[in-house]
């Protein structure tokens, strides 16, 4: 008989069970987003990135680099979240084949009050749910399942990992 699947029955339940903890952990905070602060977890992604980053600007190359996304998708997003006045896109002076996107004032606002809300929500989901062992069993796992993958540049600077707890120094008005 040909085997279908090298992954036993205990694993796939451990993977079922990691699968469906990951998309309803997602889900839970894209509902919390659109609930507190009206984004999606995209426009968090970038607006993070924007607000962490030297002067709350990036080359769109290096936003792309940042959160690990498709240029069209940057350029899409970026073009909703412009309508929307979150952000601002222009011509880069000193490179005509370049372009900035920039966090605007109303972004700014956004963002830091979208920060508290979710960071609370991690906390609870994520942070309380586990001891301190299984956290830093997690911690570990994620490593070499990161490592296993042979991860890009961009993976390790992901836009999310660089969320500032409220009331951080960073976080300054």
């Amino acid at each position: 008989m040909t085997e279908v699947s090298r992954i036993g029955e205990s694993e796939w339940d451990v993977w079922r069970s990691f699968y469906a903890m990951r998309r309803r952990l997602d889900h839970a905070l894209e509902v919390q987003l659109q609930r507190d602060s009206g984004i999606s977890r995209p426009d968090f992604e970038i607006l993070i990135a924007l607000f962490n980053a030297p002067d709350r600007r990036l080359r769109v190359r290096e936003l792309i680099s940042t959160i690990g996304w498709e240029k069209s998708r940057v350029s899409h997003q970026v073009t909703r979240m412009e309508k929307r006045g979150l952000v601002t896109k222009f011509e880069c002076d000193s490179d005509r084949r370049g372009s900035w996107v920039e966090l605007t004032s109303t972004g700014r606002k956004v963002i830091l009050g979208a920060m508290r809300e979710h960071s609370d929500t991690i906390k609870r989901y994520f942070f309380d749910a586990l001891s301190p062992d299984e956290l830093a069993v997690i911690g570990t796992a994620s490593a070499s399942i990161i490592s296993a993958i042979e991860p890009t540049p961009c993976d390790a600077s992901l836009a999310l990992d660089n969320v500032e707890p409220a009331g951080s120094s960073t976080v300054a008005e």
